[in-house]
């Protein structure tokens, strides 16, 4: 197997995994980053979404050996103590229900507001449409990233 040094949340990682070994495998099974979620597995549903060179990317469907001198940046990697503007409005509007999808949502978001600080709420939807919530909880989803548009 092939040994890979990977940029992640600033950080140099060696693996040594198969090449088409996807990126989120990587991040649980090997560097026990675990807040990056399995959902789907088919790049649809959104809980696996991380920062590849500041972009959201679903790592489920990402080889490692595509990944390269990329920077990649996981809901760990957001912010060290939890206070990255989306993080605090996921908390001021009790977003979460179960939770599950949440890390994808934010990672998804950060990438927005990163490319757009201040979105409107049609950009806010149609960056938000391929990330699944089973509990529903879209309309808070929609008020935190635009609470934290104003933070930031």
């Amino acid at each position: 197997m092939p040994l890979y040094k990977l940029q992640i949340n600033g950080q140099t990682h060696e693996v040594d995994v198969d090449a088409d070994t996807p990126l989120l495998w990587v991040l649980r099974d090997n560097l026990n980053l675990v807040g990056t979620k399995y959902g789907c597995g088919v790049a649809q549903c959104g809980a696996c979404t991380v920062h590849f060179n500041g972009s959201a990317t679903r790592s489920c469907v990402l080889p490692v050996s595509a990944i390269g001198n990329s920077k990649i940046t996981t809901i760990e990697g957001l912010s060290v103590n939890g206070d990255h503007p989306l993080q605090q409005a996921w908390d001021e509007v009790d977003v979460a229900q179960c939770g599950y999808c949440q890390a994808g949502q934010i990672m998804s978001a950060a990438a927005l507001l990163q490319q757009k600080p201040k979105p409107t709420m049609e950009e806010i939807d149609r960056t938000m449409q391929g990330n699944i919530c089973r509990c529903g909880a879209y309309h808070r989803i929609r008020e935190a990233i635009k609470l934290a548009s104003t933070k930031a």
